[in-house]
């Protein structure tokens, strides 16, 4: 029995306080069971969304064949019977949180890959990202006759493909693509071809790697990995590259525009041991508790990080300072599905569930936290009593990005403005309101600098950094459609009313 996503307090306290990852998009071609190689990818992008998955694959004797299921991989995708049912050598694969749709209703026809019988073929595709214009493409296709089967906006770039005239389907993906507005990496397939393309700024990753005579497209490096596979190159932003055989072939079908790939990639959603930009993103976010500690230092006993996320800058944070790093907070590995009901009781235990301070350590000592955000701000207070429950002389935070005051519409889930706890108070206000005896994050300059840039170009950002700095690099139309917000400036959002979903 495949039992549906269980509410985010009951599997993760702790992370309902984070930003949600986006999706993590893998493909494979011309290797033998083809899905159990998606599968292992899938696996290595798990941290990318935990709300579900799915496999298309393709054989010549059986077809296309797809399976999609709640939950985790692991839970899903490792048996023997459920992959007979995915032969061939060419496969896609998708984990999802979800940024659109129905959030918090997750249907099975909302996940992904998404399927579709074309005039010339089928199709299957993978999106990571968030189309901007998805509800007024809706619309647009539905009074033109186009039946929807999911909620997701993913499926307009199906409907627009249908609807196109182009002569194969590369060319019809090409001609969707160019219709919508926002975030997409997309990874698809037909019977003889895999294809990937990035849209224009390269807000999302798209990663090419080698396994033999077989290429593979992953959203990080990690996936490669697993499967033993060399990662070649970036798939560049506004590039789609069609793979037929052991053959690539690459086009740019975009206006070019400058690159604003998402910096919070950096900071939080990709892991540690994955490539970006040519960086290790452990070094960078190493480097982000340099920056840190030069930014924002304090005499304290212990640097601790709050895990997992913040231990690598942590570690930059107490190299630079000279002050020992230590583990102040012990995390259960296997918080998960509880053997219990989720009652009053046990959701109230909330981040203790998942985080236990190390009490023998911490007891009589000024302690330095370093993590990697405060979105609610309601775990950070948590974790902050935990530590003066334990004794703790002081408790000071540090963040390694700076305050998050703007959501995101380019596929990562955020609360509504107002429940930001950074647009709402200014850092002494935050410091103040969480009780803590020191608060600071990082400047945006000294992130750039972590990511490897002398400061950030305020006439051109180098990144997508809108959830830090208001400034959208795409026009987020339907949120303009539906007046929940005006610009002000250039793409500066002014909110006028609560966001809700639509």
């Amino acid at each position: 029995m495949t039992l549906p996503p269980m509410p985010d307090l009951y599997l993760n306290p702790f992370d309902d306080d984070k930003l949600k990852e986006e999706c993590g998009i893998f493909g494979i071609n011309c290797v033998a069971e083809a899905a159990n190689f998606v599968a292992l990818g899938l696996h290595a992008l798990q941290h990318r969304g935990q709300e579900a998955g799915g496999i298309v694959s393709y054989a010549p004797d059986a077809g296309f064949n797809s399976v999609r299921r709640f939950g985790y991989v692991r839970d899903n995708f490792t048996k023997a019977s459920l992959m007979k049912s995915l032969p061939g050598e060419l496969a896609i694969g998708h984990v999802r949180y979800s940024t659109s749709g129905s959030k918090g209703q997750t249907a099975i026809r909302d996940v992904q890959p998404l399927f579709a019988e074309l005039s010339m073929g089928g199709v299957a595709i993978a999106h990571n990202g968030n189309l901007t214009n998805a509800l007024a493409l809706r619309r647009e296709l539905i009074e033109h006759g186009s039946i929807f089967q999911s909620s997701s906006d993913s499926e307009c770039i199906v409907h627009l493909m249908a609807r196109s005239f182009q002569k194969n389907i590369p060319e019809r993906l090409k001609d969707a693509l160019r219709r919508v507005e926002g975030a997409f990496s997309v990874v698809a397939m037909t019977r003889t071809k895999l294809m990937g393309v990035r849209d224009a700024l390269g807000v999302r990753p798209l990663m090419l790697g080698k396994l033999g005579d077989a290429y593979v497209l992953a959203s990080e490096t990690c996936a490669f990995d697993i499967i033993g596979a060399d990662f070649i190159r970036e798939i560049e932003p506004g590039e789609m590259v069609v793979i037929t055989g052991g053959k690539v072939e690459s086009s740019f079908p975009f206006a070019p525009a400058p690159s604003r790939f998402c910096i919070f990639e950096h900071v939080y959603f990709s892991r540690p041991d994955s490539i970006l930009g040519g960086r290790s993103v452990y070094e960078t976010r190493r480097r982000i508790g340099v920056e840190l500690a030069k930014e924002a230092p304090v005499d304290a006993d212990y640097v601790c990080p709050v895990p997992d996320s913040g231990t690598p800058a942590a570690i930059g944070y107490s190299q630079q300072s000279g002050i020992p790093y230590a583990m102040g907070i012990i995390r259960n590995q296997y918080m998960g599905r509880t053997f219990i009901e989720p009652s009053d009781q046990i959701r109230n235990m909330g981040v203790r569930l998942k985080l236990n301070v190390n009490r023998a350590l911490i007891k009589g000592k000024r302690v330095i936290l370093v993590d990697d955000s405060i979105v609610r701000g309601t775990t950070t207070q948590k974790i902050k009593d935990m530590f003066m429950d334990a004794g703790a002389a002081a408790v000071h935070f540090r963040i390694a990005s700076p305050p998050t005051q703007w959501p995101c519409f380019y596929g990562v889930d955020t609360p509504e403005r107002s429940k930001l706890l950074a647009s709402q108070m200014t850092v002494k206000q935050m410091r103040e309101h969480l009780g803590v005896d020191s608060l600071e994050f990082i400047s945006l300059d000294g992130m750039y600098r972590a990511v490897g840039d002398a400061a950030r170009n305020n006439a051109q950002p180098q990144y997508c950094d809108a959830c830090f700095s208001g400034e959208y690099p795409v026009r987020p139309t339907d949120m303009l459609a539906a007046e929940k917000i005006s610009l002000s400036g250039e793409n500066q959002p002014v909110f006028e009313f609560s966001e809700t979903e639509t």
